[in-house]
């Protein structure tokens, strides 16, 4: 049977989707409504490939443009997204869907074709040592996930309790957007805007949820979390300055998601991906994660250079110490030009 790749349709939604349920080499950020989430809040196009063989969808990458004057123009898999690259049945399948993306990249003249892997390829593309992710599997038994983490961090985490701190599930976006967005501003990062909180609500469902943490009436943290195939992962996280005095604030808001996760019968939990040499790379690894790289890898097309867009990098420090020092609504109404294009 002769095997084809081509850009998917709305009509193969239920298809693709049931491909990457099934597969052990797809995850959340392999869904079909990706495209749509890219699409209504940035502007981003998407090209979604299938493989095909005899009528069946036998492989999957999701790509999408991204398009910046500051920080150069990619094919990426997937932007927004720590994870993506290519979910095949096949070495055929996927050599097929590497070939065609390809060719997409160099008809669209773009500086490189990113694929953000969780496992090394073993294509020879150059790849980028700079993320990794930390899962960990967790059990229905909340003392025994607490006794598994590590005795200073279970310290802190009592801390946070002892503080008084509470969890609350909220249905919508604001409340962790006004939280979200100080915290970013405080790291020097641009903020999305509000809208995309939405809309990834609006796509996914109940698959994407928000747990604030209180201290009394206010609140001082918050997460939105993705749920896929019985893991749980924390995605978009922060806290006020002020958390920083809250012993434990930010040790409390993550073991209370887990907690909750684990009482639903959630058996994984995905820390995300965090840069090397970084806080949060120590706090996740300290928490009694083991770090996974995660072999970026890259097609030059216009590029001599593996794209190195990030804020450890020094051609952005001005631009980092600048977004600091912005007043919140100042930042807020910048932000989100700047961060469409830093998926």
């Amino acid at each position: 049977m002769s095997l084809t790749v081509r850009l998917c349709r709305p009509e193969d939604e239920a298809a693709w989707d049931a491909f990457v349920l099934a597969s052990p080499q797809a995850g959340f950020c392999h869904r079909f409504a990706w495209q749509r989430v890219l699409q209504r809040a940035f502007g981003h196009r998407g090209h979604f490939l299938l493989a095909e063989q005899a009528g069946e969808i036998v492989g999957v990458l999701p790509l999408a443009e991204v398009r910046s004057r500051l920080f150069g123009y990619k094919l990426s898999s997937l932007p927004f997204c720590v994870y993506g690259g290519i979910a095949a049945n096949s070495e055929a399948a996927a050599g097929a869907l590497r070939a065609a993306a390809c060719e997409r990249a160099q008809a669209l003249g773009v500086d490189a074709l990113e694929l953000r892997n969780t496992q090394d390829s073993g294509s020879g593309w150059p790849t980028k040592d700079l993320y990794y992710t930390f899962r960990k599997p967790i059990t229905a038994d909340n003392d025994a996930n607490l006794k598994a983490i590590p005795n200073r961090q279970r310290a802190m985490i009592r801390k946070g309790i002892n503080s008084g701190l509470e969890g609350e599930e909220v249905a919508g976006t604001n409340r962790l957007y006004r939280v979200y967005a100080e915290s970013v501003r405080n790291l020097g990062t641009p903020v999305f805007s509000r809208r995309y909180l939405e809309i990834l609500r609006e796509e996914f469902g109940t698959d994407c949820r928000v747990l604030m943490i209180r201290e009394g009436d206010e609140d001082v943290a918050g997460v939105m979390s993705f749920y896929f195939r019985g893991e749980v992962l924390p995605y978009y996280g922060g806290s006020i300055a002020r958390a920083r005095h809250i012993k434990g604030c930010n040790h409390f808001m993550y073991w209370d998601l887990l907690r909750r996760s684990a009482e639903e019968g959630i058996t994984s939990f995905d820390f995300g991906r965090s840069k090397r040499d970084t806080g949060p790379f120590d706090f996740k690894k300290n928490w009694g994660f083991e770090p996974q790289p995660l072999p970026y890898e890259y097609f030059l097309v216009k590029a001599t250079a593996v794209p190195d867009v990030n804020p450890s990098n020094p051609k952005y420090r001005l631009l980092v110490d600048t977004w600091r020092r912005l007043p919140l609504p100042l930042a807020n109404l910048l932000g989100p030009p700047v961060a469409r294009s830093l998926g």
